[in-house]
């Protein structure tokens, strides 16, 4: 791949993002030996995938590994649960055949790579030896580097390992690129090439730092002037706060200098939202009108970490002056116009916590009292989605995983209030559909102390919803909350009228449970079904629940709404 010195040129985190070797250098150790070690000292415990046989022979190296091999239906559904898994647990891996799997799970690489998900693609190949006179190989297309070339696009870096004297160093490479800017890589291991021992002593790889000190000095000094002169400053929290794992300096900086923190819908979790000093989302024109005047109205706009995206900025409608704005993300720093290179995001926050600013003294309570919402069951009322979410958010708590796929589960799920610290997953950005069941795999993998409660509209459900047979055989015990409104809710709001393309088959989606032998479903028509049925699921943690929620026609959530308005001008 055309990325080979990606690390030599810039880096997005710090030195301790990339571990060193485990593996004993004295060891006769192959190449597909020696990927297994690295992935294990990166922290992957779990891998997913499809077999095939252009990578049995490292299928089968990796079983006999420590780490857990997990199949899955499809390889794009791999790809999902590796994704999800790598947002909680700092990075995931998938493994796949050649093409027919590969090309499978682009769509999921590609989603990775938009949201920042560190996920290592590996891929089995044909042999060297098979490559000579160009032969017509089964699942090969055009010719044997197609595959390599696609994910050169969709990719961070990647590598083809041919060259047993320079595959350990590749390896290395890779990982360490993957880590440092948390986006997905890609390994491509010809099935000749796993079972091979380097005959040249492997030297570790070395990395520069690459950060500038005295830009870094120049910009805190910057930012403590501005909050040093600001009346309310406010922090917007991106998603980047969480994969660079500086959630709890961000917090220590707020609670520090108190200022009070927003977060955008893709970083939605980046702290845990009952903190004292959050105020809530930030959407612009889609979210609360409280948290949008009280972030707008700031003269000292701390964007942190964060993606500015049509979503995150409310379709637009967000009104973020540029001179009272610092942007600061793992690739680049703006303090209002002035622009600083080579500034570690870390590294700027631990500098500003070190400052000498002067508090601030916000009044935030009224902007959260009125962002919230009371709620008390109306028994026989038919259930709407506003009122489902405000009854679910009653029993959400630290130990709580909120999977939200994309619609109106996401839409609606905004007004949910997470407990713990990155407890919501979405792929708000890419906005791919089928994300959230896969997604509920990896979750359950990454923290199996933890009840993950999925929200997935009927459209996305009949995706990828066959991943709920690896669920339970694995003997998860998630909570899944299908919207089932006969189709495509979102569509139908964006451009209105009767067109049969947003229409779907209606299922009936309990009866999944018993064609993959486990788990429980109950039909939900009114606000006390979905009361009973909820405490219900809740209390009984031995196995999967499916809630099948049966929604009106045109039901929808003020949030999508409030976009759909925005977004119609466009369509």
């Amino acid at each position: 791949m055309n990325l080979t010195s990606t690390l030599n040129r810039q880096g997005n985190s710090a030195l301790d993002d990339v571990p060193a070797s485990s593996a004993p250098l004295t060891a006769a150790m192959s190449v597909g030996q020696y990927l297994i070690q690295r992935l294990r000292d990166y922290g992957i415990n779990d891998l997913f995938g499809i077999p095939g046989d252009y990578v049995l022979s490292f299928y089968s190296l990796l079983e006999q590994s420590d780490i857990n091999v997990v199949g899955c239906t499809r390889e794009d559904n791999a790809g999902f649960a590796a994704d999800a898994y790598a947002r909680i647990n700092g990075m995931g891996a998938v493994c796949v055949t050649y093409c027919v799997g590969g090309l499978s799970v682009c769509n999921s690489i590609a989603g990775a790579f938009a949201e920042k998900s560190p996920v290592v693609l590996i891929s089995g190949s044909p042999g060297l030896s098979e490559r000579y006179n160009d032969p017509l190989l089964h699942h090969k297309v055009r010719d044997f580097k197609t595959q390599v070339d696609v994910f050169d696009k969709i990719c961070m870096t990647g590598t083809e390992l041919t060259n047993p004297d320079t595959a350990f160093e590749e390896i290395d490479r890779v990982l360490a690129t993957c880590a440092r800017y948390k986006r997905p890589v890609y390994i491509d291991i010809p099935r000749d090439m796993v079972h091979v021992v380097p005959e040249v002593p492997y030297k570790p790889l070395t990395i520069d730092d690459p950060w500038d000190q005295s830009a870094l000095e120049e910009a805190s000094n910057e930012i403590t002037a501005l909050l040093n002169g600001a009346r309310q400053p406010v922090i917007v929290a991106g998603v980047e706060i969480h994969r660079f794992g500086v959630q709890d300096d961000l917090i220590h900086f707020a609670e520090k200098n108190n200022i009070p923190i927003a977060s955008t819908l893709l970083g939605k979790s980046v702290i845990r939202e009952n903190h004292p000093l959050y105020l809530g989302l930030y959407e612009g024109a889609m979210g609360c009108a409280a948290v949008t005047k009280y972030v707008e109205e700031s003269d000292c706009i701390l964007l942190l970490g964060t993606f500015m995206t049509d979503l995150n900025l409310g379709i637009y409608t967000a009104q973020l002056d540029p001179a009272k704005c610092v942007h600061a993300t793992s690739e680049d720093l703006k303090i209002h116009h002035h622009h600083y290179a080579n500034v570690c995001l870390k590294d700027l926050i631990h500098e500003m916590i070190l400052k000498n600013i002067r508090p601030a003294t916000p009044e935030i309570g009224p902007v959260r009292y009125s962002c919230e919402t009371k709620y008390s069951v109306e028994y026989e009322a038919p259930i709407k989605i506003t009122r489902m979410i405000q009854r679910l958010n009653q029993s959400l708590d630290e130990e709580t995983i909120v999977i939200a796929d994309i619609g109106d589960a996401l839409f609606s799920a905004t007004q949910l209030q997470t407990r713990g610290r990155t407890e919501f997953l979405s792929p708000a950005y890419y906005t791919s559909m089928g994300f959230s069941i896969p997604a509920t795999l990896g979750a359950s993998l990454a923290k199996p102390g933890h009840r993950v409660i999925t929200l997935c509209g009927d459209g996305a459900f009949q995706m990828t919803c066959l991943e709920l047979s690896t669920i339970v055989r694995h003997g998860f015990n998630p909570i899944v909350i299908v919207l089932d409104n006969g189709g495509y809710g979102t569509e139908r709001v964006l451009h209105p009228g009767e067109w049969k393309y947003n229409e779907i088959q209606r299922w009936n989606y309990g009866e999944i449970t018993k064609m993959i032998g486990g788990g429980v479903s109950q039909h939900v028509h009114t606000e006390g079904d979905f009361d009973r049925a909820l405490k219900s699921a809740i209390a009984d943690e031995h196995q999967m629940h499916l809630l099948h929620i049966h929604l009106d026609h045109h039901d929808a959530s003020q949030t999508l709404l409030r976009m759909a308005d925005r977004m119609s001008q466009h369509i």
